[in-house]
């Protein structure tokens, strides 16, 4: 799976959110500057060549859907993240959030948790 640039990710985030919908639909929900139409149409062409998009015609416009899902996506990009920056550990990448004061001790013991439940 293709890593995504950052406006494609943005618009991958908003199908992910709203699920089916026309280029039209998509604009609003972007951040500013918002991009002109054609940007995001061409956008939108470049996902669906990558597979991550695919669409359904309704007279003679398409309708957007995402054929990737979010959590499919967000798994690839961790694993990225963590065999790019962590050595391929994710106690590497744990311990790096806790030294940062970014997980305390109590998100670590949800964490540990949430695993043990999904062991199960």
């Amino acid at each position: 799976m293709q890593k995504l640039a950052k406006r494609e990710e943005q618009i991958m985030q908003v199908y992910w959110k709203l699920g089916k919908a026309f280029i039209k639909e998509v604009i609003p929900e972007l951040p500013d500057p918002k991009p002109h139409y054609n940007s995001v149409a061409t956008m939108v062409k470049i996902l669906e060549d990558k597979g991550f998009l695919g669409h359904e015609t309704i007279g003679n416009i398409y309708n957007y859907y995402p054929r990737v899902s979010r959590e499919e996506y967000q798994k690839h990009a961790m694993k990225d993240i963590v065999s790019q920056y962590f050595d391929d550990s994710y106690p590497s990448m744990l311990a790096f959030f806790a030294k940062e004061q970014k997980i305390s001790e109590q998100e670590l013991e949800e964490i540990l948790n949430l695993i043990k439940t999904k062991k199960k």
